[in-house]
C-alpha cells in the first residue's frame, strides 16, 4: 500500500492531517453557521406565522365590526327616516374608520414582520461572514505554522 502511495506521490501523514482538519472545519461550520442559520430561519418562520395569525385576528375583528354595523342598521330601520339616515351615515363612517384601522394594523404587522425578517437575515449574514473570515485566518495561520 505504501508503494502505491509513493507511486502517486501521496504523503499519507499529510492526507490524515487534512482529513482531521476537514473534520474539524465541518464540525465548526455546523456549530457556528448551520445551526444558527436554521435557528434564525425558524424564528423568522414563527414571526411570519404570528403575523398571519394577527392578520386573521384583524380580519375576524373586521367581520365582527361589520356585524355590529349591520345590527345597528337593522335596528334603525323602524325609526323615522331622518333617524335612519343619520344612523346609516354614522354606521358608514364607523365602518370606514374600522376598515382603515384594520388595514393599517395589518399593514403594520406585515411591515414589522418583513423588517424583522430582513434584519434577522442581515444579522445572520454578517455573523456568518465574520465567522468565515475568522476561520480562514485561523486556517491560514495553521498552514503558515505547518510550513514554518
Amino acid at each position: 500500500m505504501e508503494q502505491l502511495f509513493d507511486a502517486f506521490g501521496i504523503d499519507w501523514k499529510l492526507l490524515i492531517a487534512q482529513a482531521i482538519n476537514f473534520g474539524v472545519l465541518l464540525v465548526a461550520l455546523t456549530y457556528f453557521l448551520y445551526k444558527p442559520v436554521l435557528k434564525t430561519l425558524d424564528e423568522r418562520r414563527e414571526k411570519v406565522a404570528k403575523g398571519v395569525l394577527d392578520a386573521e385576528e384583524a380580519e375576524r375583528k373586521l367581520a365582527e365590526a361589520d356585524s355590529v354595523v349591520s345590527t345597528r342598521l337593522q335596528g334603525a330601520e323602524g325609526e323615522a327616516e331622518s333617524i335612519v339616515a343619520g344612523a346609516r351615515e354614522t354606521a358608514t363612517q364607523e365602518r370606514t374608520r374600522i376598515l382603515k384601522e384594520a388595514e393599517a394594523r395589518a399593514a403594520d404587522v406585515a411591515a414589522d414582520a418583513d423588517a424583522r425578517a430582513k434584519e434577522s437575515a442581515a444579522r445572520a449574514l454578517r455573523d456568518s461572514e465574520r465567522e468565515v473570515a475568522r476561520l480562514a485566518v485561523l486556517a491560514a495561520e495553521k498552514v503558515m505554522r505547518q510550513k514554518a
